[in-house]
């Protein structure tokens, strides 16, 4: 059913708030570390044409099923939105401890061990843990309660022009240590040798999830764009805003990882165990600045995850948006704070999620915009009959490939 619904109020808000559902924590996080373990340059190049010839087509295809019908992402991806929320505020709640953390000064004169214990206490902590977790999830929620123009629209402007800002001047800072040329070296000059098949697999599957596809989050913002915007525009936008931010991203954690001596590979632990210390032998504002800019763009993540649930909330069951957001607050409460108490199911509900769930809603949507909609309704938003037959034949194949990578040694 088509529904009447608001609007972002402007092209730039519009893309903005989906660059914003894309850049996350996945770039700042996982991005940099995955460049560590696979290569460097060459696993960058890799990403980039990922993002191009698979990803970007299936942002289409959720964004032309959003627009085309003005209505509500299926229950599947409503599903996988609210889990990825609730575990993913255990994360955001981190990044608040740790800003607080760095506006106190609490990394200055730290060791790398100590920098781990720490880490180590707060995830143990059952009190800290969830009491951040709260705040980050409270966060998300007056954002989204506000509206789509007025909150999420208005938030997508001033934020992520900021964050792009603040990731500019901490690369800019980390370049120029002594000794990050060959941290800058790594990043722009690609050795192909040490592309492995895995590598390649990595990079299509980071590709998937940095655009966050198959949540249903870019079809959600899709049916709040104006009749005359372009799919296509926002396509483009997106995918180019969320790839220069990953690669920046590199530019402002790889050197300073290489002046400090530290293996490239070093992790996923390399953003609360080892950046804190390495950034606080730059100065004071430095982790402020970083940690700043991680919950920032934790934020921009999680305001369009809970704006899926609500948007269904809203249009299908006609509660009022504040009654929509306390609802999904407090589920999200119960389910993030037993994943913060239960590692494990952390694990699970990662898993579950990335692997079975994204997965099967990109497919979905690809095949109801390759195989259901009308030829002609598809081509009046992309225009180009290849590129319909890429999504129509091919996308879908991609999706069970890199679905299927997990589970094979590759």
């Amino acid at each position: 059913m088509r529904l009447e619904r608001g609007t972002f109020g402007g092209r730039f808000a519009m893309v903005m708030a989906m660059a914003g559902s894309a850049v996350g924590l996945g770039n700042i996080w996982r991005f940099p570390y995955m460049v560590g373990e696979n290569g460097g340059a060459a696993f960058i190049l890799v990403y980039v044409v990922c993002c191009l010839l698979v990803s970007l087509p299936i942002f289409f295809c959720e964004a032309i099923i959003g627009k085309s019908q003005r209505a509500n992402t299926c229950y599947l991806s409503i599903v996988s939105s609210f889990i990825i929320l609730s575990f993913y505020s255990v994360v955001g709640g981190w990044s608040v401890d740790y800003l607080l953390r760095s506006l106190s000064g609490g990394f200055q004169g730290q060791s790398m061990e100590q920098a781990r214990e720490m880490f180590a206490g707060i995830s143990a902590s059952m009190v800290e843990n969830i009491s951040c977790m709260l705040v980050f999830l409270g966060l998300t929620a007056l954002i989204v309660v506000a509206g789509v123009e007025k909150g999420i629209g208005l938030f997508s402007k001033v934020s992520i022009p900021v964050l792009f800002i603040m990731m500019l001047l901490l690369a800019f800072n980390s370049s120029s240590l002594e000794g990050a040329k060959k941290g800058i070296e790594y990043l722009i000059k690609p050795d192909f040798s040490s592309l492995s098949g895995k590598a390649v697999a990595a990079a299509l599957g980071q590709s998937f999830f940095s655009l966050s596809l198959g949540v249903g989050s870019i079809l959600t913002y899709a049916s709040y764009m104006k009749e005359e915007e372009s799919v296509t525009f926002a396509g483009g936008w997106t995918v180019f805003f969320d790839t220069v931010f990953a690669i920046v991203s590199g530019f402002a954690i790889m050197p300073a990882v290489f002046a400090a001596g530290i293996e490239p590979g070093a992790g996923p632990s390399l953003v609360f165990e080892t950046l804190p210390v390495i950034f606080s032998g730059m100065g004071w504002i430095v982790p402020i600045v970083f940690f700043l800019v991680i919950l920032i763009a934790a934020l921009s993540s999680s305001i369009s995850l809970l704006e899926v649930v609500v948007s269904f909330l809203v249009d299908e069951k006609h509660l009022s948006r504040g009654r929509a957001v306390m609802d999904v607050f407090l589920l999200a409460a119960i389910l993030g704070g037993a994943c913060a108490v239960f590692p494990r199911l952390f694990g699970i509900c990662d898993f579950v999620t990335s692997n079975v769930l994204m997965m099967l809603g990109a497919l979905a949507f690809c095949l109801a915009v390759g195989w259901k909609m009308p030829r002609e309704e598809v081509l009046s938003y992309i225009r180009s009959p290849f590129l319909y037959k890429i999504i129509r034949y091919a996308i879908p194949v991609m999706i069970i490939i890199i679905a299927l990578i997990p589970f094979f040694d590759c």
